[in-house]
């Protein structure tokens, strides 16, 4: 028993990257004729009077969706992220149902190139 916990210990841990959002949007797109087109999360934070997306991420697997975090409190999403181990917190967390993309439109307000996005590990 000893063996097998000092041979867990001895197996390095990959490092998440760790970000803070104000709020997570779990967003149901769907297109005109009411056909669903894509759900992805939206990373928002607050900025002097308004939200701004900070990135966003398709959902690929219910496990993405935030969860309540009892030890801090609000949200957490932990996913794999391409190559990188991710974890994004948030005091709230909101669904939406739109015919619209609300990253798309965000677009006209602030550009890809100017968003904070979220850190990396690597």
């Amino acid at each position: 028993m000893v063996s097998l916990l000092l041979l867990f210990m001895a197996i390095p841990q990959e490092s998440a990257a760790i970000d803070q959002v104000d709020l997570i949007e779990v967003n149901h797109l769907y297109d005109q004729q009411g056909r669903h087109v894509i759900d992805q999360l939206i990373f928002w934070d607050w900025d002097r009077d308004r939200f701004q997306i900070r990135a966003w991420r398709l959902i690929k697997s219910d496990s993405q969706l935030p969860l309540r975090d009892w030890n801090r409190g609000g949200y957490v999403c932990y996913w794999r992220d391409g190559q990188q181990l991710r974890k994004v917190y948030a005091p709230q967390r909101c669904e939406t149902w739109t015919s619209y993309d609300p990253e798309v439109r965000q677009r006209e307000l602030l550009p890809l190139e100017q968003r904070a996005e979220l850190s990396r590990v690597r």
